[in-house]
């Protein structure tokens, strides 16, 4: 499938801008997700074999280490077709309190040559209320083929100040409905939202967002998603705030605001993924890793679009990984050809 990928359908949605082409992936993945005989039988076929080990973290089951990560499916159409597509969780979103449209286009660009992508899309999505009723109609916790996280940022027309009880409002909303939580505090096309990574303001929101999580009937994991940009001092303190609060995991990394390489000489605003973010994002989580004892789970991210990449992240320390923007290069089924891969490792 990767090489009929590659060979046909990579250049025929090449044609098309970024963000036309990702609209209609979502689109197919959701009749995907609509057409349950065609979703059970892919299911079946991207099983990993019996001896292979489900992964455990944060009180969760995963069938294997491959995630999609947030950012795919913004509002939530069509996350049930992952395990169909090999994935052993899904995240959707980022999801704010408010809808917003996010950031004028374009704003997703291909850098084919180095298997990448700058965006500045700005957590466009319908807001909390619209993705909570539709996961409403849908399985609940417990009763999926696999985990379902809610990745959660702050509405653009929040002000830092609020920053707190906007998360609070988007959390009690969605909380129900979530395996577990990811509170993105490190996009970088958000005015300001990387200022939640400073320890004084983590501190509100990760105080605001626990204390709404231990009065809930059934508390739920929280995760929180940091910036590969910080500094070893800042990823610290960033730990710090994370034992003080417990919280359940991170998630490293998300998009980079660096320009390494031939990218120095690019002039588009946005985060940077893919290839070029490989390399940071495997020293943040052997940081992570290290300084941690490994007792923190780490859900590792940037740069993984083979069996080997995703194997540097858990040999660095990670428990999990996710994929999208490799998916964007390698195809469709690049998770049950990593989680195949992994799985063979293992028994190796």
């Amino acid at each position: 499938m990767g090489k009929f990928y590659e060979g046909l359908a990579r250049p025929l949605l090449f044609r098309q801008s970024a963000e036309v082409a990702h609209e209609r992936a979502v689109r197919a993945m959701a009749l995907l997700a609509a057409v349950a005989p065609l979703r059970a039988w892919l299911e079946r076929r991207a099983r990993l074999p019996a001896d292979a080990r489900p992964v455990e973290a944060f009180g969760l089951k995963f069938p294997n280490a491959v995630g999609l990560a947030a950012g795919f499916d913004k509002n939530a159409h069509a996350w049930r077709a992952a395990a169909a597509l090999g994935f052993g969780h899904v995240e959707v979103g980022t999801v704010t309190a408010l809808p917003q449209p996010g950031n004028p286009a374009p704003r997703m660009f291909r850098y084919p040559a180095a298997e990448a992508v700058i965006n500045r899309m700005g957590f466009n999505n319908e807001g909390a209320d619209a993705v909570a009723r539709r996961l409403g109609h849908q399985l609940p916790p417990g009763r999926r083929a696999i985990p379902l996280g809610i990745n959660l940022g702050k509405s653009k027309a929040a002000p830092l100040d609020q920053a707190a009880d906007d998360y609070r409002c988007s959390f009690e909303r969605l909380a129900d409905f979530a395996d577990y939580v990811v509170l993105n505090v490190s996009s970088p096309n958000t005015p300001n939202l990387r200022a939640l990574q400073d320890e004084a303001r983590l501190r509100e929101l990760l105080g605001t967002v626990t204390a709404a999580n231990r009065a809930r009937p059934r508390r739920v994991p929280v995760l929180l998603k940091i910036a590969p940009d910080l500094s070893w001092p800042q990823i610290d303190a960033v730990l710090g705030v994370i034992a003080d609060f417990r919280l359940d995991g991170i998630i490293a990394t998300n998009t980079t605001l660096a320009r390494p390489g031939v990218f120095a000489r690019v002039d588009e605003a946005g985060g940077l993924s893919g290839a070029p973010l490989r390399r940071r994002a495997t020293e943040v989580i052997n940081y992570l890793a290290r300084t941690t004892a490994g007792r923190l789970p780490i859900i590792g991210v940037g740069g993984i679009s083979d069996p080997a990449s995703a194997a540097e992240k858990l040999d660095a320390g990670a428990t999990l990984v996710q994929i999208y923007t490799g998916m964007i290069y390698r195809g469709p089924f690049l998770a049950a050809e990593i989680a195949r891969g992994l799985a063979d490792r293992q028994r190796s």
